[in-house]
């Protein structure tokens, strides 16, 4: 599914307008996207937690090369999801 089909399926349960669909989608990206640009944490009780994870920094190597480098750390987004979500996958 891609985002206008995911806008589509939302405004059709949600008996909203395409437009007004897209742009509470639109809001939900921005918000959740500034939350972990702060390092916090978004908590949909049921549906899983968004929140920021540090990797740390790391040896690996060129597959070219075969020459040992170390791969900097870093922040990434980790979404985990929640108990009602893996239930329904699950079932």
């Amino acid at each position: 599914m891609n985002k206008s089909e995911l806008v589509s399926a939302m405004a059709e349960k949600a008996e909203l307008s395409k437009k007004d669909t897209e742009k509470a989608l639109k809001a939900f990206e921005e918000v959740v996207m500034q939350e972990l640009k702060n390092e916090g944490k978004i908590q949909l009780v049921g549906f899983g937690t968004f929140e920021v994870s540090f990797r740390q920094e790391r040896k690996g190597r060129n597959p070219k090369t075969n020459e040992e480098i170390t791969i900097p750390g870093c922040k990434v987004p980790k979404f985990k999801a929640g108990k009602a979500l893996k239930d329904i996958v699950n079932s």
